[in-house]
């Protein structure tokens, strides 16, 4: 594990637009549980996103839908745990923002007082620009979510790239403007072409663009943890970089770990504790 130098001071949101003025690539990742977070901690990763994927990654539901606010909360504050120093964004659920501004402002309330989070984050274009204003005006920084969300994925005829058309393309452009005056300070655009990501970036103002599967002319790169390690089983999206498979390692472990003990091999003296002999002879007197 790499080792750093000195602690890392925290990552504030002046940290990130600094990063963006200096046209350096700001790093996010996902992450559910406090021994992943402590692992991006150290690796220097800059934000962290407890997201509502953690419904199919952790909790294997077949979509993002049935997350509640109490799994969320309870994932980030691991995650925050882990990871103090980071970025932490917490993802706001399927309809706990959607039914009003009161609701998205309550419930955003709860990752920062609950969690600790630094920000969250909320799918959805211009329908939910007054719930953006609402939570970035309670004080609450606030990141928008565009292209392929995927809370909205049965509208969106499943999960495939949004934007191909000049028509569709032009709502995400006009979509992103309207959450960047709303207050966001952050839009991720998931699953879109990358001119279009890159026609997007250049047109913010004040508002950092982050890609998901959209190429590299945003301002950072988001990815799914268990994506780009193998870890998660029903499949491998186009844009997820496998960058170690740690799913066929702890597969590998676990049928030798079957195998040795099936034939017992496991345990070795080296696994076990003893006894000394006068303690055991002693104990046989007793039960005698």
């Amino acid at each position: 594990m790499p080792e750093q130098v000195q602690p890392r001071k925290k990552i504030t949101l002046p940290y990130l637009f600094k990063k963006v003025a200096d046209g350096e690539p700001i790093t996010w990742l996902t992450c559910y549980d406090y021994p992943t977070a402590y692992l991006q901690e150290q690796a220097c990763i800059e934000m962290i996103l407890v997201g509502d994927s953690l419904g199919m990654t952790m909790l294997g539901y077949e979509s993002t839908l049935p997350v509640t606010m109490e799994d969320m909360i309870r994932h980030s504050q691991a995650v925050r745990r882990g990871a103090p120093m980071a970025f932490v964004v917490g993802d706001m659920p399927y309809m706990t923002y959607q039914p009003s501004v009161e609701m998205a402002i309550r419930n955003a309330g709860r990752f920062m007082a609950e969690a600790g989070c630094d920000a969250i984050k909320l799918e959805g274009g211009s329908a939910m620009a007054d719930r953006i204003k609402g939570i970035v005006e309670a004080g609450i920084p606030a990141i928008g979510h565009l292209g392929l969300t995927p809370q909205s994925v049965s509208a969106l005829g499943g999960f495939r790239v949004q934007g191909k058309s000049a028509a569709l393309a032009k709502k995400i452009v006009d979509d992103a403007k309207t959450l960047e005056k709303a207050g966001a300070f952050a839009i991720l655009l998931e699953m879109v072409p990358d001119r279009l990501c890159k026609l997007i970036t250049e047109r913010a103002e004040g508002c950092i663009i982050m890609s998901l599967g959209s190429g590299p002319h945003a301002h950072g790169q988001l990815l799914i943890y268990h994506d780009m390690f193998g870890l998660y089983p029903r499949f491998k999206p186009k844009m997820a970089k496998v960058f170690g498979n740690a799913g066929e390692v702890i597969l590998n472990g676990l049928i030798a770990y079957h195998d040795e003990v099936i034939g017992k091999q496991f345990p070795q003296p080296e696994n076990w504790f003893r006894m000394p002999d006068e303690e055991y002879e002693e104990l046989k007197k007793m039960l005698d």
